[in-house]
């Protein structure tokens, strides 16, 4: 009689606690911990690019691996291994993310830990500098009004938003002071010419005349995927409907559908 096969062992499961200025704290149980190291691997990257940590024993039974803030991750989603076995997510403390105020110097560094849609744990990362971070987002009659903060970059008295499509870009006058700034756009500017399939318009600031435009996303908070969660309502024009929308890297766009 042969001994019954063993039971196979469960994925590692890590809690985590986020921190404002940017580290993630991974705890692991000390029996899921065949190697001694939790691994960040860049989701796409060929070769693979990875930042390795060290698992060190905390409390009794537990594991502990910390990401500084120091460490730079390139901007992207970084999935988590414990050697090479994916990690599965425990709880996830990221109330100091909420309403984060940068620092006034260097770019923005946003690191999220979440769980993917297969169940398993990775940070998304975004590095921006300058950043354009979106705030409310108002609506008139086919217009809608965005508001948000520039960091990184002083706002000229010259200062635009664009919305692109392409090589068509539709300028609009900013107006704004120490970094804040709004502007409103009129749907029937980015119609011109007809809707005969989605149009997805990107949302740029210029912060000055002959300055690189600086893309508007939503980052500061702890929101690593925006699209399902910020739904705004559509306008219906002439031949088109619109609205504001956030894309998977949580930027914020005008969906325009026949």
């Amino acid at each position: 009689m042969t001994d019954p096969k063993p039971a196979p062992h469960s994925a590692p499961r890590a809690d985590c606690v986020a921190d404002s200025a940017g580290g993630i704290t991974f705890d692991i149980a000390a029996a899921d911990v065949a190697e001694p190291v939790l691994v960040l691997r860049l989701r796409g990257s060929d070769p693979a690019e990875e930042t390795r940590l060290p698992l060190t024993p905390t409390v009794e039974g537990q594991c502990r691996a910390v990401l500084p803030s120091t460490v730079e991750l390139v901007e992207g989603r970084w999935d988590v291994y414990v050697g090479d076995r994916a990690v599965e997510p425990g709880l996830r403390d990221v109330r100091a993310l909420v309403d984060r105020v940068p620092e006034p110097e260097g770019p923005v560094a946003v690191r999220i830990p979440y769980p993917t849609a297969e169940g398993r744990l990775a940070v998304r990362s975004w590095v921006r500098a300058p950043h354009a971070e979106a705030g409310a987002v108002g609506f008139g009659q086919g217009t809608c009004t965005v508001e948000g903060r520039l960091y990184g970059a002083d706002l000229g008295p010259d200062a635009a938003a664009e919305a692109r499509l392409g090589e068509r870009v539709v300028r609009l006058p900013v107006d704004g002071e120490k970094g804040e700034f709004t502007f409103t756009l009129p749907y029937d500017r980015l119609a011109e010419g007809g809707v005969a399939k989605q149009q997805m318009w990107e949302l740029w600031l210029r912060p000055a005349e002959g300055a690189d435009p600086v893309r508007l996303a939503r980052i500061l908070d702890d929101v690593w995927d925006r699209r399902n969660v910020f739904v705004y309502p559509e306008y219906e024009g002439e031949g088109y409907r619109a609205a504001p929308c956030y894309t998977t890297d949580n930027e914020l766009c005008v969906r325009l559908v026949r």
